[in-house]
């Protein structure tokens, strides 16, 4: 993958001359969060604002498509106006909006846009043949344009229509999002500087094993919380109480733990957790020895034992990754471990380490605690970070130019 990755073509080798007024689909990545019609998280709308500034400034009419939750057809709510709203006040443009992807109004609008404009186009899951990867629909959406920019990183890992099909018919490169997504998480898992510490969390082995076994052959360290913690726990033979286990995965979690001995990676699981008795408990949390489990409680973060041994490896790391938070942390009784592991990994990246986050739980952590600036590197992509850390080929990267 990462070899794939780095010798993608990006908008830095399109020059002015070669899209300067012409026609520039992008695909872009504004699945934002609404509240009775307003964008209540505008994240990903920023994070596009530089290839598309990009591109205006390069003379390209900018003509951008994007999907918005999952509509089943034509669904008035999911409309994207309000994207359309803001990303002209962010732009500080008027941003054209077309009423229909690829129908005569998209046409018509496209046919009349001019240097530097951007027109931005109906919610594209509107058509049932966006997801399908349709090849008329992708050849449709091509002759609206000359060049295909990809800038979507948070959808690059399904083979649709507009992240993928499109690039069969015209140019195609990376914008600058995508590109630096998968140079900065490319180079973390191919050439670290080390030691490389991994923490996954999150509640499921059966969700990160394939992220699990493919850093296990990169990794010097790896730190495994969350309620997935429990599952290993329990392939020890140990008390998990009421804790969230996957059976079927208990031989799965002794082959890592088997693995890694051999391989001589640090795995760290929790020597001590927090317990409650229902997950809605929000008293101060018992801390007990993982060890000494009772019965009737399960466990919803990791103790102050657990994060000592954390903070040490954190702190001689060069290189770290997260993915999943190492507690229950919406629930302020039982977020310590991740608030404390998230202002380590800050610190850790001012005394010069690179750190990524990625993943969506982890990634809204480190945001609600304002810590996201501090980061070498926040991933927009939820599935598609995960893809790529297990070290699979993402569609909508490897249909662009090299």
């Amino acid at each position: 993958m990462m070899a794939i990755a780095s010798k993608k073509k990006s908008i830095h080798d399109l020059t002015e001359a070669m899209i300067g007024g012409k026609r520039v689909l992008v695909r872009e990545d504004f699945n934002v969060p609404l509240e009775g019609g307003r964008i209540t998280d505008d994240t990903r709308i920023r994070a596009a604002l530089p290839t598309l500034q990009n591109l205006m400034g390069k003379g390209a009419k900018v003509i951008v498509v994007s999907h918005l939750g999952r509509p089943k057809g034509v669904t008035p709510e999911l409309r994207l106006e309000a994207v359309a709203a803001r990303l002209s006040e962010l732009l500080d443009v008027a941003v054209i909006k077309a009423d229909d992807v690829i129908g005569q109004d998209a046409q018509a609008k496209v046919a009349a846009l001019q240097a530097g404009q951007v027109l931005l186009l109906e919610n594209v899951r509107f058509h049932p043949e966006e997801e399908r990867n349709d090849p008329e629909f992708a050849r449709s959406l091509s002759q609206l344009a000359d060049w295909y920019v990809n800038d979507a990183f948070g959808t690059a890992h399904r083979a649709h229509a507009s992240t993928a099909g499109v690039a069969a018919y015209i140019p195609a490169v990376a914008g600058l999002l995508l590109e630096k997504e998968i140079r900065v998480m490319g180079e973390a898992l191919a050439a670290p500087e080390r030691p490389l510490v991994a923490i996954i969390g999150g509640s499921k082995v059966s969700t990160k094993i394939g992220v699990i076994e493919n850093l296990l052959d990169r990794v010097d360290a790896l730190i495994v919380g969350g309620a997935m913690a429990f599952t290993f726990l329990k392939a020890q033979g140990l008390e998990t109480g009421k804790s969230l286990v996957e059976v079927d995965q208990l031989d799965v979690a002794r082959v890592v733990m088997k693995r890694a001995a051999e391989k001589g990676v640090q795995l760290v699981l929790p020597t001590d957790v927090a317990l409650a008795r229902t997950m809605q408990d929000t008293s101060v949390a018992q801390i007990v020895d993982a060890k000494a489990l009772p019965a009737d409680m399960l466990g919803l973060d990791v103790g102050p034992e657990t994060l000592k041994i954390v903070q040490g490896v954190l702190a001689k790391a060069r290189t770290i990754i997260w993915n999943g938070p190492l507690g229950m942390f919406e629930n302020p009784a039982f977020a310590v471990g991740t608030q404390a592991v998230a202002h380590w990994v800050a610190e850790a990246t001012q005394a010069g380490a690179v750190t990524i986050v990625g993943g969506g739980d982890s990634v809204a952590a480190v945001e609600q605690l304002g810590l996201a600036e501090q980061m070498s590197h926040v991933s927009t992509g939820g599935g598609a970070s995960l893809e790529f850390l297990e070290g699979k080929v993402l569609p909508g990267v490897a249909a662009l130019g090299e």
